[in-house]
């Protein structure tokens, strides 16, 4: 650039203490802001950076504009003519801080072709690179860069893609003797490829960059044609394929400018459960990020109707605000390409529904690479075929698929299970108050007040399903049942579960108002019930069951007094688990099994779980 390169002269022959190139953008970026939308400022770069990032494609730098600077040492600065007291880039021989990141910035070269000579004829035989690029520098081909097998069986260089043709040509003339006698077995010509470089001074000496480069590009799917790396270690470069540049770009500057502990989150139904997980997130995510390098970075949030995708973030804070004024209609593969971004190194969705459609789509989602976090009991109740898919995808994929707040809301009852047997211990029997509203509904049952009577006022405190037979007919607490018999092994169907539900048949079918209205129907066979549990000093709970064999029961059962069953009180679960071990006394799990709050913490420490299981030291 011409007044870049006078500005530079002059600095130079006036021997000026700084240059200031004003520019449209805030400085020298760590990758094109147009394809990585979290690539950030460089504060500071070492000249021979700067040089090695420009030749790679950052067209805010010009090298002949860098050298007479460079030749009195005279620091350069990149500023935003619209941001003049911005900080910008400043480019300078100092050593730079050795606290700033060891890979600076990112560049692509695009239109690239690959010239590849593959043949046993050249091991050993001097000569062969010096006849190749001597042929290419006699026709005009500029070669980007060069990798040759260590046993000099094969030897490649990139070459600008529009004279990839020529080049091939110009090789084939150059080593027409050995291809006629099979010492050279092919010159041929790879289009469509891009250069892909990593460009840091203090890369040099520091284990591990390469193996973090290349495991990024692994991880986002990326086949690498050909590596170099100069023996400064001051760059890495690699060929790729063309189509693959933007996505390899984006998962290498995630590799390195973001935390491996940095989630893309997307939250499905910001319901009662939803919401209130949202403003927990809110009220530890600074702690977290301070205390333990944890970016939790909910950007995406959908209902049934509406959706808000933010490239870097919502603030959670006010997503409400965000949901309502900044949102689009809900299109579900949409929401889900946005969480599932390749610029981030880690994505998951938590399903805050009860849809039955929304768990149709986990083994998809699974297979993407995407972790997720749910307390929808659909999807671990689904039929044997569905239920095996979720969860050989999930393995096969090496995805998490966390679930433990569908059956104890934030009770670690699926984790105690789960501890158990993974240590090698036998289960015997599960038994379990699984539902708070039952729970509550037998604790206030003590024959002074009609059952009919105590359904209505749980039902208007909000303890009840809008339809309270969907708590009465024990549908609930048999899928709870199942998913804990098939987290022990046992192949079990829901519909294969005897149920006695509560809800009298007459009632089964009539609407809501009639049910409440017909509800005294089931006072006289409950209060039956209660009589004779009293008379033999019981009481009554409605439980799950699990036996050594996998046969599952749920149903309404008396128990003496003084068992721990008899003496939970309001809306507690609890779960009484009998082993090999816990044989003569059961281990016990019990505390509030429902609730917004309660429910949300576990999804949240369902969450927490998985940044641990990607690393975080929590």
């Amino acid at each position: 650039d011409g007044t870049e390169l006078t500005a530079t002269v002059f600095a130079n022959l006036l021997a000026a203490q700084r240059v200031i190139l004003w520019k449209n953008v805030a400085g020298v970026m760590s990758a094109d802001p147009d394809k990585v939308p979290g690539s950030e400022v460089i504060p500071e770069l070492t000249y021979q950076e700067a040089t090695e990032l420009a030749y790679f494609g950052a067209e805010v730098l010009h090298p002949p504009a860098m050298t007479p600077a460079m030749m009195k040492n005279i620091p350069i600065f990149i500023k935003n003519v619209q941001e003049p007291s911005a900080e910008g880039t400043k480019i300078s021989g100092e050593i730079v801080s050795k606290e700033s990141k060891p890979v600076k910035g990112f560049s692509i070269i695009d239109e690239v072709s690959l010239l590849n000579i593959e043949g046993a004829g050249m091991i050993g035989v001097p000569g062969v690179s010096s006849r190749l690029f001597g042929a290419l520098r006699k026709q005009g081909i500029s070669v980007i860069l060069i990798s040759q097998a260590s046993s000099e069986h094969s030897i490649c260089c990139a070459v600008p893609a529009d004279q990839g043709l020529k080049a091939r040509e110009t090789a084939r003339q150059a080593f027409t003797a050995e291809l006629e006698n099979y010492r050279i077995n092919s010159i041929e010509i790879e289009e469509n490829c891009a250069i892909l470089a990593a460009v840091g001074d203090q890369m040099s000496g520091i284990p591990g960059i390469s193996a973090k480069f290349f495991g990024a590009l692994g991880s986002a799917g990326v086949n690498v044609r050909a590596i170099a790396q100069g023996s400064s270690e001051r760059n890495i470069s690699a060929v790729i394929a063309a189509k693959d540049s933007s996505r390899a770009l984006r998962a290498v500057h995630a590799g390195f400018y973001l935390s491996n502990q940095t989630l893309s989150i997307g939250i499905i139904g910001p319901g009662l459960i939803g919401s209130t997980l949202l403003d927990q997130i809110a009220g530890q995510s600074q702690r977290l990020k301070r205390d333990f390098n944890v970016d939790l970075r909910v950007r995406a949030i959908t209902d049934s109707k509406r959706m808000t995708l933010a490239k870097t973030g919502i603030d959670i804070v006010d997503w409400k605000k965000a949901l309502s004024e900044r949102s689009e209609e809900t299109r579900l593969d949409d929401f889900v390409d946005h969480v599932a971004a390749e610029y981030f190194p880690h994505s998951v969705l938590i399903d805050c529904t009860t849809s039955e459609e929304i768990p149709e789509h986990y083994a998809q989602w699974l297979e993407r690479g995407i972790h997720i976090i749910t307390p929808n009991k659909k999807a671990g109740t689904s039929p044997m075929d569905k239920y095996r898919l979720i969860m050989e995808t999930a393995r096969r994929r090496q995805r998490h698929f966390l679930y433990e707040t569908t059956v104890g809301a934030g009770l670690p009852i699926i984790g105690t299970l789960r501890d158990l047997i993974q240590t090698g211990d036998k289960i015997k029997q599960v038994e379990g108050v699984f539902s708070g509203t039952l729970a509550y509904l037998f604790w206030r049952f003590d024959g002074t007040t009609p059952f009919s009577a105590l359904v209505k006022e749980a039902k208007e405190l909000g303890f009840t399903e809008p339809d309270p037979r969907d708590d009465l007919s024990g549908m609930d607490i048999v899928r709870k049942t199942v998913i804990l018999a098939r987290e022990i092994g046992w192949e079990v169907e829901v519909d294969e579960v005897p149920v006695r539900g509560l809800v009298p048949e007459s009632l089964a079918d009539v609407s809501v108002e009639q049910f409440m209205e017909k509800l005294d129907q089931m006072d006289g066979e409950m209060e039956k019930l209660y009589r004779q549990a009293e008379a033999e000093g019981q009481v009554l709970k409605y439980v799950g069951t699990i036996d050594e064999k996998g046969r599952c029961r749920v149903e309404l059962r008396p128990y003496p007094r003084d068992h721990a069953f008899a003496r939970i009180t309001g809306s507690d679960n609890i779960v009484a688990f009998r082993t090999e071990r816990y044989s003569s006394q059961p281990l016990i799990v019990q505390g509030p099994g429902a609730g917004p709050e309660v429910t949300a913490g576990g999804v949240f420490a369902d969450l927490l779980r998985l940044v641990s299981y990607l690393g975080a030291k929590l």
